[in-house]
């Protein structure tokens, strides 16, 4: 006797973007299991062609409202390796700065405002605040001062327009990057308490042997710029990922799965560069991650927020850091000329590895572009990690399914497009 189940879940808050998964179960054993993304075209690459390479800043911001200088930056990191440039180290300070100010406002969005929830049995961060108001509203100011850091340096929060090749329009006075450090020493204790907070979530058991990829840089944390590397070998140049990694396209997904040539899945975020960097980490953030529980790697993607609240530590105590150093560059930006050239570029947005190339004609127009978000390099890690997880959990009924599968999906705060809403969850059982 056979039977089948269907749960159909239309619209879900908190992540960002329209998809759907289809699960087939006999028992416990998973038949079809398919991560969809409905994400339409949305273009990008062909709206470069033929425009001038020093506008693939402000076109590929657009991309994304949440982490915009994600995009700005590879962007950049692209167009200067094609012309052989290296930004002087104050203009790299400046850049760093911009891109924690991007962290400290995506990861508290995610952490108080999108996982959250799922942990402590709420629907949304407003169901939330009825119990947890000081957490909620300490969220909130967590992510202005994001905001407020990416505006001081980008010139608005959203899209930033002070981001150019080659540097900035305009580099903030000493007193400006000053006046925010009243605000930074209340939000380094605030991170702190957000680590030790959610680390006293429960979560399930669950650990997986992931290929780790990340950014690399010989001096600091990667964020900005680096090599690629991964917990199996993986060393390379960013030119060189297309001969390690490359896209193909699957029948029920929208969006290009990213894998490892001959290999498989991998997995790119906060969990890959704390596993692959942790000792590179700020001194506090370190003892924040070993005081939350966590060792110098994390296995456990329900775990990724611990590791998202340590990293908001640590980008608090980079800038820090680096407006202490800070002296007003003697010019905003250096000339770069990329004319006829190809250019790479990565960095690490709040959900992993961005990547960007761009080929470059003799008149200074982009010929041909290719970006790769974190999202679809992370789509083959989420399936194998549902395939993972539904057996020992096939027994629950469908609703307290759909609520783990869900939670398990926004482990790796997907950015699957601009929309509010994400998930549609199809569930057919055979007994």
């Amino acid at each position: 006797m056979s039977a089948e189940r269907e749960i159909a879940v239309d619209y879900l808050a908190r992540v960002e973007g329209e998809g759907a998964m289809y699960l087939r179960l006999k028992d416990d054993e998973v038949l079809d299991l398919q991560f969809k993304i409905f994400e339409p075209p949305r273009f990008f690459e062909a709206f470069l062609r033929g425009r001038r390479f020093q506008e693939a800043p402000d076109i590929t911001a657009r991309i994304c409202g949440i982490c915009p200088v994600a995009y700005q930056t590879s962007a950049c990191n692209a167009m200067e390796h094609a012309a052989d440039v290296i930004l002087p180290a104050e203009l790299l300070d400046l850049r760093r700065i911009l891109y924690c100010g991007e962290w400290i406002e995506s990861h508290g969005l995610h952490v108080y405002f999108l996982h959250a929830p799922d942990f402590l049995g709420y629907e949304s961060g407003i169901a939330m605040a009825g119990d947890h108001p000081d957490r909620v509203k300490a969220g909130l100011r967590l992510k202005k001062l994001g905001n407020h850091i990416m505006t001081v340096l980008g010139g608005r929060e959203i899209h930033p327009i002070n981001v150019k090749v080659g540097g900035f329009y305009r580099t903030p006075a000493t007193e400006e990057l000053q006046a925010l450090v009243p605000e930074l020493e209340w939000a380094l204790q605030a991170a702190i308490d957000t680590a030790s907070w959610v680390a006293g979530f429960p979560f399930p058991e669950f650990e997986r042997d992931y290929e780790y990829v990340a950014v690399r840089h010989p001096d600091r944390y990667g964020v900005e710029d680096g090599r690629i590397i991964s917990n199996r070998g993986i060393d390379i140049a960013p030119e060189q990922w297309r001969e390690v990694f490359e896209e193909s396209h699957v029948a029920w997904s929208n969006a290009l799965h990213a894998h490892v040539k001959e290999r498989g899945s991998y997995h790119v975020g906060p969990m890959a560069r704390y596993s692959l960097n942790f000792e590179q980490l700020t001194p506090l953030a370190q003892k924040a991650a070993l005081d939350s529980g966590l060792g110098p790697t994390c296995s456990n993607p329900f775990r990724s927020i611990v590791v998202r609240a340590v990293e908001i530590v640590f980008a608090i105590e980079e800038i820090l850091s680096i407006i202490d150093r800070y002296r007003r560059p003697a010019a905003p930006a250096v000339p770069v000329v990329a004319d006829g050239r190809i250019g790479h570029g990565v960095s690490e947005a709040p959900r992993g590895i961005l990547y960007h190339r761009y080929e470059i004609d003799d008149a200074g127009l982009i010929s041909d572009a290719q970006i790769v978000p974190p999202t679809s390099q992370n789509q083959l890690s989420i399936e194998d990690d549902l395939r993972h997880f539904v057996p020992p959990h096939a027994h629950l009924e469908d609703k307290d399914l759909q609520w783990q599968l869900e939670q398990a999906i926004r482990n790796y705060d997907p950015c699957i497009s601009c929309a509010t809403h994400f998930l549609d969850l199809t569930v057919e059982r055979e007994t």
